[in-house]
C-alpha cells in the first residue's frame, strides 16, 4: 500500500531534482528516501525517475503521478488547517506572497500593525511575479497572495481591498509647471519606460493607456520601478507608477514630478488570492480589514 511517506519523498525528489537534497529536505538519510522510491515504484509498476550519477529527470508518467500525490497532499494540509484555523484568526502560521510592485510599498504601512496587534503571529513572504504566485497558491506552497488585478487567476478567490490609480512620472523639466492630470494621448510614448515582459503593471499601464503594445520606449529591461524612476531622474524618459509607491519613490526626490494619469479608473486592483477550500479565510479576512484600515489612514494624511 502507498503510504503518505513515499508520496512525500516523490515529491521532494522532483521538487530538488536530487536525491541527496530531497532527502535534507525530508531530514531523512539518502539510502531511506531512495530505498522508499525504489519500493514505491515497484508497487505502482512505473518508473518515476530518470537517475544517474550527475542527473534527475521526471518521467512523463512519472509527472501525472506526482500531480495526483500533489492533490492529495493539498488535501491532506487542508483537513490539518480546519483544525488549526479554528483558534483565534492569526494564530497559525500563514505563508503569503507578494508581487514586486506591491509588496515594498504595501507592506511597511501595514504590517507594523499586524505585528502590534498579534505579535506571536508567524509570517512567511515571497515576493514573486503574479505567475509564479498563482502556481505556488494552487499548489499549497503559499496559503495566499497579493495580486494586482485585472490578471487572469484560474479558478481561484480573489477578494479586493484596494484601489488606486496611476500617475505619469517625469523629470520636472519635462513637466509643465502646475500640471495636474494628463491623458494617454498627451504622453510621448516612445519616453515611457514601462518594466520588462513578465510583469503585470505593464500590461495594466498599456491597457489603461489603450493597449499601444509597441509604442513605449523599449531600450530598457528594468526589473522594478526604483529602477525606471532613477532612469526618469536622469532624464532617460518618463514612466507610470501607481499611487501607492508614490510616496517612496518620487515625493522625496525633487527632480521628479507626478501627475495623475487622467484615464477611467481604477487603474489596478489589489486582492487577495487564496483557493476557494482554503481553511484560512476567517484569517484573511482579519489582515484585508487591517490592511484597508491602514491604507484609508495613510492616504488620508497625504
Amino acid at each position: 500500500m502507498i503510504s503518505l511517506k513515499q508520496l512525500m519523498y516523490a515529491l521532494a525528489v522532483e521538487q530538488t531534482l536530487h536525491f541527496k537534497k530531497a532527502a535534507e529536505l525530508c531530514h531523512v538519510s539518502q539510502s531511506a528516501l531512495s530505498t522508499a522510491i525504489i519500493e514505491l515504484e515497484k508497487q505502482i509498476d512505473m518508473q518515476l525517475f530518470e537517475r544517474n550519477n550527475k542527473t534527475v529527470l521526471v518521467t512523463e508518467k512519472g509527472a501525472l503521478f506526482l500531480i495526483k500525490a500533489k492533490a492529495i497532499k493539498l488535501a491532506l494540509d487542508e483537513l490539518q488547517q480546519i483544525s488549526q484555523f479554528s483558534k483565534q484568526p492569526l494564530s497559525v502560521p500563514m505563508a503569503i506572497g507578494v508581487i514586486p510592485t506591491i509588496g515594498p510599498y504595501l507592506l511597511p504601512k501595514v504590517l507594523p500593525k499586524v505585528r502590534d496587534l498579534y505579535p506571536d503571529f508567524k509570517l512567511r513572504l515571497v515576493e514573486e511575479q503574479s505567475h509564479r504566485l498563482i502556481n505556488m497558491v494552487k499548489s499549497g506552497e503559499l496559503d495566499a497572495a497579493v495580486l494586482a488585478l485585472p490578471y487572469p487567476i484560474d479558478g481561484l478567490l480573489a477578494f479586493e481591498f484596494w484601489q488606486e490609480d496611476f500617475y505619469w512620472v517625469s523629470h520636472v523639466d519635462e513637466c509643465q509647471q502646475h500640471q495636474q492630470e494628463i491623458n494617454s494621448n498627451e504622453l510621448e510614448l516612445d519616453k515611457l519606460m514601462l518594466l520588462k515582459e513578465g510583469h503585470c503593471l505593464k500590461d495594466q499601464a498599456l491597457a489603461v493607456c489603450g493597449n499601444q503594445s509597441t509604442a513605449h520606449n523599449n531600450a530598457y529591461d528594468a526589473t522594478s520601478l526604483y529602477t525606471l524612476v532613477q532612469m526618469v531622474a536622469g532624464k532617460l524618459g518618463s514612466t507610470l507608477v501607481p499611487k501607492m509607491a508614490l510616496e517612496q519613490l518620487v515625493f522625496q526626490d525633487k527632480k521628479l514630478a507626478a501627475v495623475h494619469l487622467h484615464e477611467p479608473g481604477p487603474h489596478r486592483r489589489i486582492a487577495f488570492i487564496i483557493r476557494p477550500n482554503y481553511a484560512g479565510a476567517d484569517s484573511i479576512e482579519v489582515l484585508i480589514q487591517l490592511f484597508t484600515q491602514q491604507l484609508s489612514a495613510q492616504s488620508q494624511s497625504t
